[in-house]
């Protein structure tokens, strides 16, 4: 369909076109010609392998190709004009460009064209990206198809460019072993081919490159005429330009839409290409328009067709200004029309039924907005937050050094505190892998992504992934808690692998001021690494201080709280020290349950605290006799915890469980005792979800119940404190555990149901002005603390809500009753939908036994409450203590 395109165009025609006689150049324009066709023809059956390999991806074939000759008249104008010699190489370039858009181009499987480490480090960020998580050695030699799909269409667009370069050298072989090229005449592809290779690559590359890498004329071949010169700039340029414009519905046909069905982003780009139709110049400026109207299903796409060709403007643009600044002949388009506002763009690209307003997040002040967001605003008042997200940092670096250079020998992380004029100052350093300035500008610096899981600083790192390298923090959001701690903050960093020269020291006067980027020189040896050094906003000893949260106001203390297993040795320097205090590395779960415990409540360093210690070691032993350990499918271990909450054990010093995210404190709770491991819900990483499904969860809780039954300590006390735990988590109650107080003592289901079966009036007490206790159990007034008896017919429910995470694995409202679900939107409190909201707790459990006993049913017991507007009370011991809120069931008549 597109065999005869090209020919027309004017650059063809007067060019390599066969010319009238006389033509002094005939046979050397015949011979490039007669390549040029070869190529197109061999190159036609590359690009439709191509397609059938990446079905999603827009039109890349041969009338793609052709139509760069159009597009490279638009660009070109009158002004600038190429001789046959020029116009060979960029028709050559023109059919390469694009050439590797497919795994036909790469003679093998992508994979193995990528080379084994570079795709592992593209199937780890894939898999991130996905899972949140990174992959094990299994899971990266054996990613699920749907990543390792994603990762093919990554690699091949990412290098297709690179690969492009390659395929003028590239040998096929036919059936009869003998090597075809697709460049066949030895001199044109060994005297032209690194020049296409290199333009073809070209039109991936940033617009600052080309002046470099093409700085130099190219002389003409013996049997050409001297003046043709090439200029490869120039051919750079046009090849960038023609491709960027080549939008159009020739790239993305209706029919074949209908045939591969794209998907994701690949479908929008088809939708709007679809739309477009040819571009013209007026000018210098290059328009385009659409065919049809964009309806409202097609607003996505509208949008992206006008950020696609805002694209298109900066290519003119940058391309425009260095042609100008090297004081080159300028193409003639310059520009697109009508991308300045959405109001101008869519005269030319038409709505229907819609009108495109420009309501999109706009971001006026950055460094205001990253001030605002990248300190307290993000990570709350907790100033140790900052540090313990500067020592992940750092351990991230070192580990990632290690995994490249694994006889590094300064695997190490370094904290100090220091005192200076009056000042105070943090200092973390480490001896890791360093930053290059493009890292450190476009990794550290772009707030709101994570470094280590940008394709950019893993390109410059390759091999991470190989070695099992699996970073704990994310230097690009993480980073930016440091003015948590103070406004000035300066930051040196060397990459391992680079001289002294490209030392940086990046400076910041606080987070929304603009940061100064500036050599290191006059300073002598700065070492491999990172140090980031900030002056403390206030005293580290001051309330709100760094440490604000440890009990002896040391740095070695405040490390350990925050780092609770760490991979590599953490050296801490107290003010004025002169050796450091080291944390050896540490894993939990390796440890012993005694190693753990100690890990996770150290003994404290201050004096005159032995009582409190006498405490510790027995909740120590408590642990080790009865911790157990959560795994995940595969066998991991997740946790060691046992089932506690702070009723049980009182003393001076509190044990909550310990949430871990990648081995660094997260969150609390009084739930159990030991460590879970999690994963952070916000960015801020001070809540966390626990890593364990509900099912492993729910059999370390069956676990841990019948360890208290079989060491005897699973007793009336305990059993309230755990009923409404155990209710959610075990569903439902099981009848051997107490969970209700009256007067004659606790209530087991049994006991409910014969407690019950003796009474016709039920007064279920809870809330204002009573509290309970369970060791002894009884019930008390909140104010006097006078214990409290309860009439014969009163009992009071022990709902002791149990605390995140695990309410969060085992909501309660997992277990509600179904059949009333619709009840949840009534506007007023029926009695159907507090049924439905009470269903599932230690409540609903005694209204259920009660209709049970009392042979009623649910209407019958609590349309009552509502008619009373649920407002029922009670005086117990006198009306000198005010009344008791409840709810007050009568046995309905079988009348």
């Amino acid at each position: 369909m597109t065999e005869h395109v090209h020919t027309s165009t004017k650059l063809w025609q007067n060019t390599l076109a066969a010319r009238p006689d006389p033509d002094p150049h005939a046979a050397q324009r015949e011979r490039l010609r007669t390549s040029y066709t070869e190529l197109r023809r061999k190159a036609c059956v590359l690009l439709e392998e191509n397609a059938r390999s990446m079905p999603d991806f827009t039109v890349h074939d041969i009338s793609h190709v052709d139509a760069l000759w159009e597009t490279a008249d638009l660009v070109c104008g009158d002004e600038v004009t190429l001789n046959p010699a020029e116009t060979y190489v960029l028709g050559c370039a023109f059919v390469l460009h694009d050439a590797a858009m497919g795994s036909a181009a790469y003679g093998t499987t992508v994979p193995e064209a990528l080379g084994e480490q570079r795709w592992h480090d593209l199937v780890s960020l894939a898999y991130y990206e996905r899972e949140g998580s990174w992959p094990d050695r299994e899971e990266l030699g054996d990613p699920p198809a749907e990543i390792a799909e994603a990762c093919v269409a990554t690699a091949i667009r990412e290098t297709h460019a690179e690969q492009a370069k390659r395929l003028v050298d590239q040998p096929w072989r036919s059936s009869a072993g003998n090597e075809i090229f697709l460049i066949e005449e030895t001199q044109l592809r060994e005297w032209y081919g690194p020049l296409i290779g290199e333009l073809a690559a070209s039109h991936w590359w940033p617009v600052d490159r080309l002046a470099g890498e093409f700085r130099h004329s190219i002389g003409s071949l013996p049997w050409q005429p001297s003046e043709w010169i090439i200029e490869p700039l120039k051919l750079a340029c046009i090849l960038r330009l023609a491709d960027a414009t080549q939008v159009d519905s020739r790239r993305a046909p209706s029919f074949l839409f209908s045939l591969r069905r794209p998907r994701g982003v690949s479908r929008e780009h088809w939708r709007f290409q679809e739309h477009i139709s040819r571009p013209y110049r007026k000018g210098d400026r290059v328009t385009y328009s659409s065919l049809r109207p964009f309806p409202p299903r097609d607003a996505t796409s509208w949008w992206l067709a006008l950020e696609y060709l805002r694209g298109i403007d900066r290519e003119l643009k940058a391309v425009d200004a260095l042609l100008h600044d090297l004081g080159r002949d300028r193409l003639a388009a310059r520009a697109v029309a009508g991308v300045d506002s959405p109001e101008r763009f869519a005269e030319l690209f038409r709505v229907q039924d819609w009108r495109p307003i420009d309501a999109a997040v706009k971001v006026s002040d950055i460094p205001a907005l990253v001030g605002t967001l990248g300190g307290q605003q993000l990570y709350g008042n907790e100033p140790e937050v900052a540090l313990r997200e500067l020592i992940q940092n750092a351990q991230d670096a070192v580990l990632a050094r290690q995994t490249l250079q694994p006889d590094f020998p300064l695997g190490r992380v370094e904290i100090r505190l220091a005192e200076t004029d009056g000042a105070w100052f943090l200092e973390v350093r480490d001896y890791g892998t360093g930053m290059d300035e493009d890292t450190l500008v476009h990794g550290l610096l772009d707030f709101g992504t994570s470094g280590w899981s940008s394709t950019s600083v893993r390109n410059r790192l390759p091999g991470l992934a190989d070695g099992g390298f699996r970073p704990s923090g994310r230097f690009g959001i993480g980073f930016f808690s440091v003015f948590l701690l103070g406004d000035q903050v300066e930051l040196i960093t060397r990459r391992y692998d680079s001289s002294l020269a490209d030392a940086r020291r990046l400076t910041f006067d606080g987070a929304s001021h603009r940061p100064l980027l500036t050599p290191v020189t006059g300073q002598g040896w700065v070492p491999e690494g990172t140090t980031v050094r900030v002056r403390l906003r206030i005293s580290p000893y001051a309330f709100k201080g760094l440490f604000s949260r440890t009990n002896d106001e040391r740095m070695a203390q405040l490390a350990r709280r925050l780092v609770l297993e760490n991979a590599v040795p953490i050296h801490t320097w107290e003010p004025r020290a002169t050796d450091p205090e080291i944390i050896p590395p540490f894993s939990l779960a390796t440890g012993s349950p005694a190693e753990v415990f100690d890990r996770l409540y150290p003994p404290q360093a201050a004096k005159g605290r032995a009582s409190e210690e006498k405490f510790r070691l027995r909740m120590r032993d408590d642990f080790v006799s009865r911790a157990t350990e959560v795994r995940d499918d595969q066998g991991r271990h997740i946790g060691l915890a046992m089932l506690w909450n702070s009723i049980q054990h009182q003393g001076q010093r509190d044990f909550p469980g310990i949430v871990t995210v990648n081995g660094f404190r997260s969150d609390n709770s009084v739930s159990f005792a030991g460590y879970l491991a999690g994963q952070p819900s916000r960015a801020s990483r001070d809540k966390a979800a626990l890593v364990a499904t509900r099912d492993q969860m729910r059999q370390w809780m069956r676990t841990q119940e019948q360890g208290l039954r079989d060491a005897g300590l699973f007793d009336d006390s305990l059993q309230l404190e755990l009923a409404y735990t155990l209710h959610c988590a075990l569903h439902p109650l099981a009848d051997d555990i107490a969970f209700a107080l009256t007067s004659q003592g606790v209530l087991r289901l049994p006991d409910v149901r014969e407690w019950a079966r003796q009474r016709s009036d039920i007064f279920v007490s809870f809330g204002w002005p009573l509290t309970w206790r369970t060791r002894p159990p009884e019930l008390d007034h909140r104010l006097s603390g006078e214990r409290i008896q309860l009439p014969d017919h009163c009992v009071f429910i022990c709902q002791y809500g149990f605390d995140t995470p695990l309410s969060e694995v085992f909501p309660s409202t997992i277990h509600r009753d179904g059949a009333y679900e619709f009840a949840r939107d009534h506007a007023t409190l029926t009695w159907q939908k507090h049924w439905w909201h009470m269903s599932d707790d230690l409540y609903g459990l005694f209204v259920r036994v009660l209709c049970e006993v009392w042979s009623c049913s649910l209407e019958s017991l609590l349309a009552p409450l509502e008619r009373r507007d649920w407002s029922d009370s009670i005086d117990v011991d006198g009306e000198s203590l005010g009344p008791v809120s409840g709810y007050r069931f009568r046995r309905p008549s079988n009348d």
